[in-house]
């Protein structure tokens, strides 16, 4: 899948503002590009994800909502992401080193980020 096609289909899971009764999971920023993730939390587990970006990257934009879903129902503490569950869904786009760096700033974000 390609991001357009992605985005024709709808954001599910980005909000504009942190959701009232959310605890935020972790942010990041590189450049211009901001992330942020936000999540309820109930009997240990992350019952809802959301997500804010800056709107400026589509790419980034589409890579936080798969993170937000494929959080949601995973253990927390101790929730797992990489960046193959990212990248697994576009194949089709072309520009992989640039959908790698957004990858890699939601994991920054998410302290899931593997160190050099």
């Amino acid at each position: 899948m390609k991001v357009a096609d992605y985005h024709r289909q709808g954001l599910r899971w980005r909000v504009d503002t942190a959701p009232e009764g959310y605890q935020l999971l972790g942010e990041a920023q590189e450049g211009g590009h901001k992330v942020a993730f936000w999540a309820k939390v109930e009997d240990g587990r992350l019952a809802d994800v959301r997500y804010t970006s800056s709107r400026r990257c589509r790419k980034l934009m589409a890579l936080a909502d798969v993170a937000a879903e494929r959080l949601r129902g995973q253990p927390y503490p101790g929730f797992q992401l990489t960046e193959a569950d990212l990248l697994a869904l576009f194949g089709e786009e072309r520009d992989k080193a640039k959908m790698s760096a957004r990858a890699q700033l939601i994991l920054k974000a998410l302290g899931l980020a593997e160190s050099a």
